[in-house]
């Protein structure tokens, strides 16, 4: 049998608390005991909270984008500057208070643009961009700064996810989707050649 280190263990607790009850209730006390070890030993593995934290993120963000992968194998060309915001909102419904904490809130370790995502510091908003500069060489939408569409995309999406969330829409999540889909046709609509 396979066993999780104690890091290890202690990073799925993390995660655990912050998808059920949110960034708040993350303590490292109350990871520690969850945990079975006292709360001094948890310095042993991450020396505060926002390590922990920032650990855990990153995690997630390699796990997303192999998420990503996987799914984008299932598209098909014409619809994949679509499903790429679908993934989005697709999180945010799945994991509200971890896309949350990691896309709406400000956290002195989030990647910064430009120069992060330039650098391709990124694992979700790298496919993003892989996929614009697709679109763009097949000349589905026009040559222009592929970073900055990326993000134009991402925020658009996440601009309705934030209200939809804050109870804006009178819709259903079936309808949501389908409204955010004639949303980004329009964008790109108006990003074609």
């Amino acid at each position: 049998m396979n066993r999780c280190s104690t890091r290890e263990r202690i990073a799925e607790e993390a995660l655990r608390i912050l998808e059920k009850e949110g960034p708040a209730a993350v303590s490292m006390r109350r990871i520690a005991q969850a945990v079975g070890i006292t709360p001094m030993a948890i310095y042993h593995h991450f020396p505060n909270r926002e390590a922990l934290l920032t650990m855990v993120t990153d995690q997630e963000f390699e796990k997303l984008a192999g998420y990503m992968d996987k799914r984008q194998r299932r598209v098909t060309r014409s619809s994949r500057l679509l499903w790429v915001m679908d993934y989005y909102v697709d999180y945010a419904f799945e994991h509200p208070r971890v896309f949350d904490y990691v896309f709406s809130q400000h956290r002195t370790d989030a990647r910064r643009f430009p120069d992060d995502f330039r650098a391709r510091r990124s694992p979700t908003m790298n496919r993003v961009a892989d996929t614009v500069t697709a679109a763009m060489a097949k000349g589905e939408i026009r040559k222009d700064d592929v970073w900055e569409i990326s993000m134009e995309l991402w925020a658009h999406i996440h601009g309705y996810i934030a209200l939809f969330r804050a109870g804006r829409f009178a819709l259903s999540e079936e309808q949501f989707r389908r409204l955010c889909h004639r949303s980004i046709r329009r964008l790109l609509h108006g990003l074609k050649p």
